[in-house]
């Protein structure tokens, strides 16, 4: 089924339903890697986590470990985490500072901060070799190719292929909206990232994101508790509970609130999950945004973007974002069996201090590791993935309202929280990636 030349994406995913090989089956996750994490857009990091001059953050693309950069010039680059001479990495850190250019710790080369080769200790020997500093290949290697939107960054390995808001297409509207709710009209990392390792496949997690059905049963227990307490403090103050005991609590609410939700995808794999949770509240904090906002974009602009419907977006196959609470959650595959989340909150800019602390609240008590969500969610994807790795059965079901989704040109919808459209379109973009040939 996965055999070198012999692959066969046809036999793997069928338009109800995919093959427990698509998660279990390293062969396959060392291609998924090749074909797209090599060759699809990736998003990077944001350029405020690299305000100053020569600030510095790695990751990976794949396989590939990267550097982005802040030059001189106040551009960005994305550079291959690797020195030209004998091949070690020239940062080791995830983050920090390498002044005006990197320096190799093995041998001290150095080079600037758009990657060309600066100075190299020992210049003698060179003569009759073909040794040159003009060599492309003695300067850090630049990704093929780079982008910035909004202040996010995304790179792609691959030389060809459609520019970044061509590939994000109408899902490009989950960062406009992260942003457009900012007065200023941008947002700024906080530094904080919160990483983890999940025992199981990449695709498990973008799955599971937008499960409209997995929420009032995987942590409905946790939502009760919330409830609970929630109620025992307005009964003893008279007041309402803070907002942040909703944030747990509406976990709790009826599997059939979670199905009102409307689910769409669009071309690329990209999906979103429409609705936002009734988390607008009427209280003085909020009401004061709501001016700020007015005062920067007008009464009618400001009612557009704050009555945008989006409760969360996938930008297949790397990102999972919330906007309405500026959180960001980027995928960073390690085996077929392991993944690393990173989860990022982001600021307003110009936004009152009461909305930041709200939305981190939320970072802190839904997206955290330590949180009681985050457990309910890593113990399932670990059980999946067992699941998947025995022999107990061949197919994992994605049966539920297949063929009932409505497609109007590169967008598919249902007003059905429940339809298993995002798993049916991430694998419609996932066999398009790995039917492609080989990256050369």
């Amino acid at each position: 089924m996965s055999a070198g030349n012999g692959f066969n994406v046809d036999a793997l995913v069928e338009p109800d339903r995919v093959h427990r090989n698509c998660y279990a089956d390293n062969e396959i996750f060392e291609r998924e890697i090749r074909q797209i994490f090599h060759k699809a857009w990736i998003y990077v990091g944001h350029e405020s986590q690299v305000p100053n001059t020569g600030d510095y953050a790695t990751t990976m693309i794949g396989r590939q470990p990267v550097i982005m950069v802040r030059h001189q010039d106040r551009s960005i680059h994305v550079l291959y985490n690797r020195c030209p001479h004998r091949g070690a990495k020239l940062c080791a850190n995830r983050a920090g500072n390498t002044g005006g250019n990197f320096t190799c710790s093995y041998h001290a080369w150095q080079f600037k901060l758009d990657g060309k080769v600066r100075h190299i200790p020992i210049q003698s020997g060179y003569d009759n070799t073909r040794f040159d500093l003009n060599d492309p290949n003695f300067h850090m290697k630049p990704v093929a190719r780079m982008e910035v939107y909004r202040g996010f960054v995304f790179a792609s390995l691959s030389p060809t292929g459609s520019s970044l808001v061509d590939w994000l297409g109408t899902a490009i509207d989950g960062i406009n909206d992260m942003c457009d709710r900012a007065p200023e009209g941008e947002v700024e990392v906080v530094p904080t990232c919160f990483r983890m390792i999940q025992k199981s496949n990449w695709k498990i997690f973008l799955e599971n994101q937008l499960d409209a059905v997995h929420p009032s049963v995987t942590h409905g227990s946790t939502g009760l508790a919330a409830q609970q307490v929630a109620k025992e403090m307005e009964a003893e103050t008279g007041k309402p509970a803070p907002l942040s005991y909703h944030y747990i609590s509406a976990f709790s609410m009826e599997m059939e609130k979670w199905g009102d939700l409307d689910v769409v995808g669009h071309r690329n794999g990209h999906c979103v999950l429409q609705g936002y949770m009734g988390l607008r509240p009427t209280d003085p904090d909020t009401l004061e945004y709501d001016a700020i906002m007015e005062k920067h974009y007008g009464a009618e602009r400001a009612k557009e973007i704050l009555d945008v419907n989006i409760h969360h977006l996938l930008v297949y196959p790397c990102l999972s974002i919330q906007s309405p609470l500026q959180q960001l959650r980027a995928v960073r595959p390690i085996s077929a069996n392991e993944t690393m989340t990173e989860i990022w909150h982001f600021r307003l800019k110009g936004a009152p201090e009461p909305i930041y602390r709200r939305a981190l609240d939320y970072f802190y008590l839904v997206n955290s590791p330590s949180t009681m969500i985050n457990a309910d969610d890593l113990y399932n994807f670990r059980k999946i993935q067992e699941g998947l790795e025995s022999e107990g059965g061949d197919w994992v079901s994605f049966h539920r309202n297949a063929g009932q989704d409505r497609v109007e040109g590169d967008i598919t919808t249902s007003n059905i929280g429940f339809s298993e459209i995002p798993m049916r379109n991430q694998f419609e973009a996932w066999s398009d990636y790995m039917k492609a040939e080989d990256v050369v």
